[in-house]
């Protein structure tokens, strides 16, 4: 069989760059703003940016021969809009029901009862709470896994969102406590993916991008996971695991299969720039230098791993070895936000008690939200930094709040100081999805009404009040 074009050919296919027409009616022109390109060479510009047929036209002093809209970005910040990189939205209906429980029995006590009980409708609530709360922050590409089922709706959202999507549904064929409903026959789940996967991936906006996502070693089979790797690696899609996250994890892994999961899993055939893993909280040197050798990524989720009580990942170490580095907010109710900027601001301060600080110095946590998770997702060469050419993914913050003032150095602002709530325009593909604070893809009354009728009744279904 022949071999599928790679992750990042793929998501290039998939948004191809039209040719450009004379005028473009939707063209910007952001004059003066700060610029933080997160470029390889971290440039940080007092310039203009304009942008036509949603991509970066002109970076420097514009002085456009057509008429654009023009948005006065003095005593502003114009960065790459932000990836998160690892996400639950099936669990944001579900943040504050399983507070202060470790990993495994949030997992067979709350988590999986409550998503096993999800109908189309708290699923649909579920996904808008999510996107409209990481849109408002200026995220603009999320890696989301999903549950079993329902996952069409949560595409759906995405797609209406606007936000650029990489995800799937969990996969799980085996598993003691987990509820009949989420447990599928190995055929079953690998063929309702294989129908994502091939219905979604030609949805008209070019912005899906199936990802295959075995929930976690304890709950599939080596038959399963072997399929979503060899099917991955088929499509060019990437492939997405939870490994390495907890102690009581770990131990109940090795009892399940002899070893780390992270070894069996590559023992497995996990290896290649389309595999990532999330957490690697519990990662041996030996074994962060053979992800980085096997160019397999890790997503940070720091504040999940700290309300689980699951320990502090060794990011500075992880990224000396060579493994790219993104960051994630994991689900709503082992975080309880999903706001990036608290997520970055933490990843660089842990580091400081683990290795000293400066260990992640700023501008390396802003990369982790930018073009290095862009790399991980295989699209460093279309977003994540502010370059000519590249996809106008953008987002515009305040720099003027009381919380941010002098804002004299602007990585640091950004890493330290600057709050979900300073995000003032959010552009993804040259479209607007965040204007003057306001979403323009969702309608936040709407979302708020969904979720606030939606969340008892699941509750109810699941047995837990």
């Amino acid at each position: 069989m022949a071999r599928a074009p790679s992750p990042k050919a793929r998501a290039e296919s998939s948004e191809r760059k039209r040719p450009a027409a004379k005028r473009d009616p939707n063209a910007v022109l952001f004059r003066g703003a700060t610029v933080v390109t997160c470029d390889a060479q971290d440039q940080v510009l007092r310039a203009d940016v304009l942008v036509e047929h949603g991509r970066i036209a002109r970076v420097g002093k514009v002085r456009p021969s057509q008429p654009v809209e023009v948005i006065d970005a003095r005593d502003r910040l114009l960065l790459p809009g932000l990836v998160m990189a690892h996400v639950h939205l099936c669990q944001v209906l579900l943040r504050g029901m399983a507070d202060d429980l470790p990993l495994l029995d949030w997992l067979a006590k709350r988590i999986w009862p409550l998503e096993a009980a999800h109908s189309e409708r708290s699923m649909r609530a579920s996904a808008e709470l999510g996107l409209a709360e990481m849109l408002s922050a200026g995220v603009t590409t999320i890696l989301d896994l999903g549950t079993v089922h329902h996952h069409d709706v949560v595409f759906d959202a995405c797609a209406r969102a606007g936000v650029r999507t990489f995800g799937g549904k969990s996969l799980m064929d085996r598993g003691t406590q987990v509820p009949a409903r989420l447990k599928e026959t190995t055929a079953q789940s690998l063929r309702d993916a294989e129908r994502l996967a091939d219905e979604w991936t030609r949805h008209d906006s070019g912005r899906i991008h199936y990802a295959w996502i075995p929930r976690f070693i304890l709950s599939c089979s080596e038959a399963q996971i072997r399929g979503a790797l060899e099917r991955a690696q088929d499509r060019g899609a990437l492939f997405h695991t939870h490994a390495a996250e907890h102690p009581g994890e770990k131990r109940a892994v090795r009892d399940a299969v002899g070893g780390d999961d992270v070894d069996v899993l590559r023992r497995w055939g996990m290896r290649g720039k389309n595999c990532s893993i999330a957490h690697g909280v519990q990662l041996t040197p030996r074994q962060m230098k053979q992800l980085a050798k096997d160019q397999v990524g890790v997503v940070h989720c720091p504040s999940a791993n700290l309300k689980l009580g699951s320990g502090i990942a060794r990011v500075h170490e992880l990224r000396q070895a060579g493994v790219t580095v993104a960051v994630g907010a994991d689900g709503a109710p082992c975080n309880n936000n999903l706001d990036p900027w608290r997520e970055m601001r933490l990843a660089a301060q842990l580091s400081s008690p683990i290795a000293g600080p400066g260990a992640l110095p700023a501008r390396s946590a802003l990369r982790m939200l930018t073009i290095d998770a862009a790399r991980l997702l295989g699209v460093e060469s279309e977003q994540g930094s502010i370059e000519v050419g590249k996809r106008a993914d953008l987002i515009v913050v305040r720099r003027d709040e009381l919380h941010t003032l002098p804002a004299l150095d602007p990585i640091g602002t950004l890493v330290y100081a600057t709050q979900s709530h300073d995000v003032e325009h959010a552009l993804v593909g040259g479209q607007w999805v965040l204007r003057d604070r306001q979403l323009l893809t969702l309608d936040a009354d709407q979302v708020r009404s969904s979720a606030k009728a939606e969340a008892p009744r699941l509750m109810r279904r699941a047995g837990l009040r």
